[in-house]
C-alpha cells in the first residue's frame, strides 16, 4: 500500500481554511518530487486511490526534524513556508508532505505523531 502523509503545525493554530491551504501546498509539492523520483509508485498510488494523512506536530522543530528524516530516507516529501499575506507572518514553516510512497516507509518517521 501506498500514502501521503500530511504534516500540520499545530502550535501556529491556523484557521481551517489555512490549515487546508498549507497541506494542499505540502501534498502538490511533495508530489510533483515523487513524479520526478519514483514516478512508479507514483502510479500505483493514483490507482489505489491517492491514501493521504493528516498528522499534526507543536513545534518548528518537530516539523524540521521530519523533514529532515524524510530527506535523509530518500523520500520524496515538501516543506512549505507561508508568504505571510494572511495569518503568518512571512516565511513561516507551516506544513510537510511525505509521499506518496510506501506506507512503512513514511511510517518510520511519522507513525508517532497524532492524527490533526
Amino acid at each position: 500500500m501506498y500514502k501521503q502523509v500530511i504534516v500540520i503545525r499545530n502550535d501556529l493554530k491556523m484557521g481551517k481554511g489555512k490549515i487546508a491551504v498549507q497541506a494542499c501546498h505540502a501534498s502538490i509539492e511533495a508530489f510533483i518530487r515523487a513524479q520526478k523520483i519514483c514516478p512508479n509508485v507514483v502510479k500505483e498510488w493514483l490507482k489505489d486511490g491517492q491514501k493521504k494523512v493528516a498528522v499534526k506536530v507543536d513545534s518548528e522543530r518537530e516539523l524540521m526534524e521530519i523533514f529532515k528524516e524524510a530527506n535523509i530516507d530518500g523520500l520524496p516529501c515538501s516543506l512549505i513556508r507561508d508568504a505571510g499575506k494572511t495569518q503568518l507572518i512571512p516565511g513561516t514553516y507551516t506544513a510537510v508532505a511525505i509521499g506518496p510512497e510506501r506506507e512503512e516507509r513514511i511510517e518510520r518517521i511519522t507513525g508517532k505523531l497524532k492524527l490533526l
